[in-house]
């Protein structure tokens, strides 16, 4: 925040020398035109910097949620190739493992995913897959088969456990420091500009100017509304994991 200001003061210092260096020459006329090349240039500059902002508060957010919404597809169909795998284990682990990842799953969906939109993640969850990896882990097989599904099972584990630490990421990530910020300020220079290069619009004149106001508005509001990947228009669904549910069920994981 200070490298902000400072640069901010930066370039208005700028302006100020180039106005007082540009007065001493004779040349220089008065420039009180709202429509004369100061507020034409300061105004198409302003609307440049606005779209600038906006674009980035619109589509940082934008990616950030779709590569969320491919990662808890990914994290999913670890648990169901967990599932899978687990079925070539020992005695009653493989009903303990299934068991376990289908008690995950739906904790992920009931109790966690209203915690994403808040930002936050359950540690219950990550306890649960690391009790569940230690468990598979410290499990005794026999024979190359039981190896190779011990060896398949834990992979896929590992791959559920790091999808999951994404997820934890995308849960917290928000936009750039100070970028809702600027993307209210500038839209409201945007607004203003007129009436601070002098221009008094009346009657029908001011239509577009309210046009224009009440639409960055909304843009503004989207901006903020969306800077959240689990919480808002976009936010991302637990239709990945309500899946990987059914497919339990119909693998038969009804133990």
């Amino acid at each position: 925040m200070v490298a902000y200001t400072l640069s901010i003061l930066a370039a208005v210092g700028a302006v100020a020398l180039a106005a007082l260096v540009f007065r001493k020459v004779k040349r220089a006329g008065e420039d009180r035109d709202p429509n004369g090349p100061s507020a034409a240039h300061a105004g198409a500059m302003l609307s440049a910097m606005f779209l600038l902002v906006f674009a980035i508060a619109i589509i940082v957010p934008w990616t950030t949620a779709d590569a969320a919404r491919l990662n808890t597809h990914a994290e999913s169909q670890a648990a169901v190739d967990a599932y899978w795998a687990a079925d070539a284990l020992p005695g009653t682990a493989a009903q303990d493992v299934r068991r376990a990842l289908r008690d995950y799953v739906t904790f992920v969906v009931r109790d966690e995913w209203a915690l994403m939109a808040e930002g936050r993640m359950d540690p219950v969850g990550a306890a649960r897959m690391d009790e569940l990896r230690g468990r598979v882990t410290a499990l005794q097989v026999s024979g190359d088969q039981q190896e190779d599904a011990k060896s398949t099972v834990l992979q896929h584990l590992g791959t559920l456990s790091t999808a999951r630490a994404q997820r934890t990421a995308d849960a917290a990530a928000t936009p750039p420091e100070g970028l809702l910020i600027l993307t209210v300020l500038t839209g409201v220079l945007v607004i203003v500009f007129p009436f601070l290069a002098g221009a008094r619009p009346k009657g029908l004149a001011m239509l577009p100017l309210v046009a224009m106001a009440g639409l960055l508005g909304f843009g503004t509001y989207l901006t903020w509304d969306i800077s959240h990947a689990f919480a808002g228009p976009l936010a991302v669904g637990p239709d990945a994991f309500q899946g990987a549910l059914q497919e339990f069920a119909r693998i038969g994981g009804g133990m």
